[in-house]
């Protein structure tokens, strides 16, 4: 039989699905993508994964009244049986307790098409329904979301509106990255990439003479193959170097102040600061040094440079991952404005190069595909990184973004899309905040962490095994996702499950808007088109483009510079703070009266950090970084991923001198704690890391014993706390540690994982046998 093809995407890229005999057996990368990622290689596999969810299933312990959810065993239903019992729970938590007893819960990485986009279907579904308790902001950017807003009007730099490279390669002369731009990353984008650009336009600034100036923990956040000077810096610290540079600026009367004046307020509030005319404590060089551990000198040298020529400050989105994260983004506009390059082509501030892929690609702005999503009717939300102190602590109360909120108390957590068992801090505590609710629904693919913690999951269909159009704001291209390939086992996909329920609860019609999923799908790419043509850009009609597999955005008429507008005539184009300006000074904020997050951007030293108290018991700051290998938690049990393990164990990155104190050798089995639990580690010995610090990368498939985590999942160390009480977002990357020699266990850390398994991939498994990543849940077949 001839080999069939269909055009695709993934987050990590779009590609065509090779597929013979029914199967995926390839995955052909997009002909325009330069640089394609090498995780298009594991769609396959996972495809046809023995770790697929196959049917209906329902935990025991659930049907018995019990809210213990690990190690529990499964009872295959039909999804009549299995609609209903969801139907039937919706209705009894929304009699008893109304929408407030219900979270609906999402994380928007589960497909790169936006017709199947979980998240937007989830939220659709349950508004219509009477609305939840929703979630706001997001693990990846959650501090910079609602901080941004009160300092520049608008949190857009962080999700991709920056000056385009185009301009970079034509005006920059320095470009200072403060926590790098390590390209692995650019190899996933939400909403899927055609095009993966960032090393081929790296290496067109070093061939233009281009400075890069590298501030990190590590050398490996330096960009692949491009020669740029590494500062070491220790973690969290970065505010206290960007204090010390805009010092150096207003100390040698190097800012531009006629700037300031004209686009800026609050400048002289913020210099008392800096200068220690409010405190008594100047933020020069020589303070700055003993915090961060650069020497003063290359301080000063650092941010004459900026002023002496055309200059782009970048910021990965890790640096507000940590206990008062907002201070680094506010410093660094801060600084931004005091060299006075805000609005010039190539020059000021931006976010995110290190962290996604197409930022800074020139593009023309316009809209993507999307379903929409109603307004929630029960205006309840609380945000993205608070769910285990929700479920903890009912009717508690909590503050957000200059507001008094209070926690609901959640009965039934219904989620589809994402792994909170990845990507929440003190996977500990959160384990325990599980067990709060009275059900747990799921939809998911595969038997992750997730799905074996839930009462009734519901096997959805993956990308390939349904009609989509995906697409990116931050890539030229829009795609065509065709279905490749029948669906495995019972599986159905998530948008054909919410309406059954909707024709339940009767709001079927309002759910569906009449329209199928083909219909859907020319729908969103309708409505896009439409907003292209507004724009003056002309996108093909639907059936020429679905044939076609993809159509392309043109480039834009001219370089794209941030702010340009507004440095042009403040007046005639403010920003949407109170001012209109930015806000190095917020009146706003400092009214709010939060300690952890006062007026302006000050140093404010977190409760972790190498130069803490703690660090006596736990001396090792632990850096989180995402994967190489996989997206988050997906793709882990892939043959790709599983290479990158040592003893079966996540990596660990030590400096050969804190590895020799301990013993340790390179590739040793290690256990990593503290006082919130423990995981088990694989070390790789690297010079390039700062002594005293470690790194992991977050996706290990969760695997406990205990306080302990087998196979790797770094959050089971990082600590479970608001950045502050102003945007209350993940603080990931302020954990001090310890690490020590531990046995080799010899452990199988799963069955073999076969990409073309025999056709009954649910073993039965030994009850005794120890709980494994990647093993399946124990599976009772469905009565005949």
């Amino acid at each position: 039989m001839t080999d069939s093809r269909y055009p695709s995407l993934a987050h990590w890229g779009a590609f065509t699905a090779v597929v013979k005999d029914g199967r995926v057996v390839g995955c052909e990368p997009f002909h325009a993508d330069a640089a394609p990622s090498p995780m298009l290689d594991s769609i396959a596999e996972m495809q046809h994964s023995p770790l697929r969810v196959q049917r209906p299933a329902v935990r025991r312990g659930w049907l018995a009244g019990n809210r213990e959810r690990e190690g529990d065993d499964y009872v295959e239903v039909e999804w009549d049986h299995a609609l209903d019992l969801v139907a039937g729970e919706l209705a009894r938590v929304r009699a008893e307790h109304g929408p407030g007893g219900i979270f609906g819960g999402s994380y928007g990485w589960s497909s790169a098409g936006r017709v199947h986009h979980a998240r937007s279907l989830i939220r659709r579904f349950l508004f219509l329904g009477g609305g939840c308790v929703d979630q706001v902001g997001n693990y990846s950017w959650g501090a910079a979301q609602f901080l941004l807003p009160h300092v520049i009007g608008t949190f857009s730099p962080v999700s991709g509106d920056v000056t385009d490279w185009d301009s970079v390669l034509a005006n920059t002369r320095v470009i200072v990255a403060f926590g790098g731009i390590p390209t692995k990353n650019s190899q996933v984008t939400s909403g899927g990439a055609g095009l993966h650009n960032l090393p081929a336009w790296l290496a067109r600034a070093q061939a233009a003479g281009i400075r890069l100036v590298v501030l990190s923990p590590t050398r490996a956040d330096v960009p692949d193959g491009i020669a740029a000077e590494w500062i070491p810096i220790r973690p969290n610290t970065d505010t206290a170097l960007m204090l010390a540079m805009a010092h150096t600026l207003l100390a040698e009367g190097r800012h531009d102040a006629s700037f300031l004046a004209s686009h800026c307020v609050g400048a002289d509030t913020w210099a008392d600061y800096l200068t220690g005319a409010a405190d008594g404590q100047p933020k020069d060089a020589q303070w700055a040094a003993g915090i961060c551990g650069v020497p003063a000198p290359t301080i000063t040298a650092l941010a004459r440079a900026i002023v002496a020529q055309r200059s782009l400050l970048t910021a990965a989105w890790s640096l507000q991952r940590a206990q008062h994260g907002e201070q680094p983004y506010w410093a660094l506009i801060g600084l931004a404005a005091l060299a006075g390059q805000i609005g010039l082509p190539g020059g000021g501030f931006a976010f995110g190069h290190a962290s996604l892929n197409g930022i800074g690609e020139p593009r023309r702005r316009v809209p993507g595909p999307e379903v929409p999503v109603p307004k929630n009717p029960a205006q309840l939300a609380i945000p993205a990184a608070r769910i285990a102190d929700m479920l903890l602590s009912p009717g508690q109360p909590y503050d957000f973004n200059g507001a008094r909120h209070t926690y609901p108390d959640i009965k039934l957590i219904y989620w589809a899309g994402g792994n909170p068992f990845h990507h929440h801090q003190d996977q500990n505590r959160l384990r325990q905040a599980w067990t709060k609710p009275d059900t747990v629904i799921v939809h998911e693919s595969w038997w992750t962490p997730l799905a074996r913690r839930a009462d009734i999951v519901l096997p959805a269909t993956t990308s390939l095994e349904r009609c989509d159009v995906g697409g990116s704001s931050r890539d030229p291209y829009v795609f065509a996702m065709h279905r490749a390939v029948a669906p495995q086992g019972q599986a159905r996909n998530d948008f054909d499950i919410f309406a059954e329920l909707a024709r339940r609860a009767g709001f079927h019609e309002a759910y569906t808007a009449g329209r199928d999923e083909m219909g859907w799908c020319r729908h969103v790419y309708d409505g896009m088109r439409g907003g292209c043509a507004e724009r003056g850009v002309t996108l093909p009609p639907f059936d020429e483009f679905w044939a076609r597999g993809y159509a392309e955005v043109p480039a834009p008429d001219s370089p794209y510079v941030l702010f340009e507008d507004f440095r042009r005539d403040a007046q005639a184009h403010p920003l949407r703070t109170p001012s209109g300006k930015i806000e190095l000074a917020s009146e706003v904020v400092a009214g709010f009266g939060y300690a952890d997050c006062p007026g302006h951007p000050v140093w404010l030293a977190p409760s972790e950090w190498l130069g803490a108290p703690v660090v006596d018991t736990w001396p090792l700051h632990l850096l989180t970084n995402q994967p190489r290998h996989r997206l988050h938690s997906q793709l882990d049990p892939a043959a790709l991923s599983r290479s990158s393990k040592i003893q079966g164990c996540e990596p660990i990155s030590m400096h050969p001198e804190d590895a020799a104190a301990r013993g340790i050798a390179d590739g040793d089995r290690v256990r990593v704690f503290n006082a919130r639990g423990a995981c088990l580690a694989g070390v790789r010995l690297d010079a390039g890391m700062l002594p005293g610090v470690v790194q992991m990368s977050t996706g290990a498939w969760s695997d406990p014993d205990g306080d302990l985590d087998r196979h790797g999942n770094p959050n089971t160390l990082t600590a479970d706390i608001g950045t502050s009480r102003l945007t209350q977002g993940s603080s990931a990357q302020t954990a001090l540690v310890q690490v020590e020699a531990a046995p080799n266990l010899d452990q199988n850390l799963g069955p073999n994982l076969d990409p073309n398994p025999n056709p009954n991939p649910n073993p039965t498994l030994d009850v005794a046998a120890p709980h494994r990543a990647w093993e399946l849940p124990r599976i009772s077949p469905a009565a005949a």
